[in-house]
């Protein structure tokens, strides 16, 4: 089961030399690991145990869907366009900055991918050259991933810490928004000084891969769309709190409300059939290809830890390194070279959240405490897995995209990009450290 994860592995990180979806290697890692259990392990339990993982693994798919035919449905109706033409800058310098803090924010809200690539498209409209969009685009990566790391939905992998409830919203946000913030500011003070302090060049209008039909001919419906969508994603952490219920039955209302509206909408206004952005043809464009990749990483991890693998490998960790900061700042160099997505789920598989009596039980209280809910070890893990996809241009969903639509070389982002972006990945470690020592005082 090792030999064939580590293929699996290997393979996923090689996606872009072998041109092949990482999703099948992804799919085909999950049979193989399940199979191979069965067969080795000849436990009766072994259907209701994969009924369990499945079932655990499908409410994170489930979340996914609801999350990104939201986001598609507000670009299909032009919310986006609103954001791009309310952008001003002095100069160059000052639109990285701006750049910079929105993708941070927005992804917050949204995720990596969707930010970065609102963002990236949009550099096209304003700059012209490319060395100077690979650089914007750059930085833009780093934003969007930093991001993602503080908010409860802004990545995949807080949306599973979250969801597990191994971290919570509320302390999620107030531990890692500074050390994130300190993550892009790092590298983004820096690259400002790789662009001339130039005026910003005029916006290229006749650009068609940005600015929406939908958005020209009726402006209102698609700042309607964009609040009401942004509101029902903010929606899902305030439904979880006051119900208790998991988050993809929240993403699931907020679905279904927008559905009921785009409906109307398309009946009031008559929407001929290049502009009607019904629900049923949102749903698809959604990449399913990122949702099949979801769900072969996450069955196999969970086939590792059924199997004990990963009980093995923490007792390990706890053995050998047994500190939080070298253990989750490893996490972090990997996530650049593998998808953070199962080292995540493989820490959380490895590590059960830890209760007070654990914490009491234990021969070393101190190091245990930091796995209780919302302990140092799982924002530590936030943080390092989602920061630390940026150190190479292919540790992240962010980005793959940005390379794919920008052409960025990887070896070029190794050069100009990779010892930023490790900067700003210390420098956030740092702060967390320090967050943590002030409070201890």
């Amino acid at each position: 089961m090792i030999i064939a994860f580590a293929a699996g592995y290997i393979m996923i990180a090689l996606e872009h030399v072998v041109n092949i979806n990482k999703a099948t290697f992804a799919l085909l890692m999950c049979g193989i690991l399940w199979s191979a259990y069965s067969l080795c392990a000849h436990d009766p339990e072994l259907p209701t145990e994969l009924i369990e993982a499945l079932g655990d693994t499908c409410e994170i798919i489930v979340f996914l869907i609801g999350a990104m035919t939201i986001v598609e449905l507000i670009d299909r109706y032009g919310g986006f366009n609103i954001l791009v033409k309310r952008i001003h800058a002095t100069n160059k310098r000052s639109l990285m900055w701006i750049l910079a803090i929105v993708a941070f924010f927005m992804s917050s809200i949204l995720d990596n991918m969707t930010t970065t690539i609102i963002m990236v498209m949009m550099l096209r409209r304003m700059l012209a050259d490319q060395k100077e969009r690979w650089i914007f685009a750059g930085v833009i990566v780093l934003a969007a991933n930093s991001g993602g790391a503080w908010s409860p939905i802004g990545d995949i992998t807080t949306i599973m810490l979250w969801m597990k409830n191994y971290v919570s919203s509320v302390d999620l946000i107030v531990n890692l928004l500074v050390p994130s913030l300190v993550s892009v500011v790092v590298p983004v003070a820096i690259a400002t000084r790789f662009i001339k302090a130039e005026p910003v060049e005029t916006l290229n209008e006749q650009d068609k891969r940005v600015g929406y039909e939908l958005a020209a001919h009726h402006p209102g419906v698609s700042k309607a769309i964009l609040i009401l969508g942004v509101v029902g994603l903010l929606f899902v952490p305030v439904f979880k709190t006051i119900t208790h219920l998991p988050p993809y039955m929240g993403i699931l209302i907020s679905l279904g409300a927008l559905w009921l509206i785009t409906e109307l909408i398309v009946h009031h206004f008559h929407l001929d059939g290049k502009m009607e952005g019904r629900i049923s043809q949102v749903v698809r464009h959604i990449d399913m290809s990122t949702i099949m990749f979801f769900l072969g990483i996450l069955m196999a991890v969970s086939a590792l830890q059924r199997a004990g693998i990963l009980e093995t490998l923490a007792i390990w960790l706890d053995t050998e390194v047994h500190e939080p900061y070298t253990i989750n700042g490893i996490i972090g160099v990997l996530s650049s070279i593998i998808d953070n997505v199962p080292l995540v789920a493989a820490c959380m598989n490895m590590y059960p959240v830890a209760t007070d009596a654990m914490v009491a039980a234990a021969a070393d209280p101190a190091y245990i405490a930091t796995f209780v809910e919302d302990g140092l070890f799982w924002h530590l893990l936030t943080f390092c897995a989602g920061v630390g996809g940026s150190l190479l241009i292919i540790g992240s969903a962010a980005g793959v995209v940005a390379m794919g639509i920008e052409k960025i070389p990887f070896m070029w982002y190794v050069k100009r990009i990779t010892w930023l972006a490790f900067l700003g990945y210390c420098a956030g470690i740092a702060t967390i450290w320090l967050e943590t020592l002030i409070l201890e005082i």
